[in-house]
């Protein structure tokens, strides 16, 4: 790595950089697991117009930071109210916070911009997270910064049948 990397909160210009670190992140990680169309243009398209309709609000209801390495964005972390369907997913919350989302590429993973981007978002404060099952590198990352998995969890069919498990803190 030729840099430190930063993080800061996120802006509207951030948003098709985003998109693409979404989308590569999640191919890097649920190719096999996930349908194919989670990773083809269109799905770019479709999270380009969601994180410039997220950013663009005048007062965003979530915490957005972005880590950045050499000027290109190389990770993200969204958090906020655990309300609606994407924080509860059918379950009542445990926890007033919740951790949407993590996602890093995978060249940065063991350089600690995960743990930066974690503190970014929701600190050292109690949350909530949805994880896949078969994510055994994400799983043991949020163990590590104090989540546990509490027995809760669903076969999401909105993401291919994969096997979420909630973990609290």
């Amino acid at each position: 790595m030729s840099s430190t990397a930063t993080v800061r909160p996120a802006t509207l210009d951030d948003a098709d950089a985003i998109a693409a670190v979404h989308v590569e992140t999640w191919c890097e990680t649920y190719t096999g697991l996930m349908p194919d169309e989670m990773f083809d243009d269109t799905a770019l398209e479709r999270r380009r117009g969601a994180w410039a309709f997220m950013l663009g609000a005048d007062a965003p209801p979530l915490t957005i930071v972005v880590a950045e390495r050499d000027a290109r964005i190389v990770g993200f972390a969204l958090a906020g109210a655990s309300k609606g369907a994407d924080a509860t997913k059918g379950f009542e919350p445990t926890r007033d916070l919740t951790l949407f989302a993590i996602y890093l590429l995978a060249s940065e993973h063991g350089t600690g911009v995960g743990h930066a981007l974690l503190t970014g978002a929701i600190a050292d404060r109690p949350a909530q997270l949805w994880v896949a099952s078969a994510n055994q590198r994400a799983r043991a990352f949020y163990e590590r910064h104090g989540f546990r998995e509490d027995g809760v969890s669903l076969e999401d069919a909105h993401i291919g049948g994969i096997v979420e498990l909630r973990m609290v803190r």
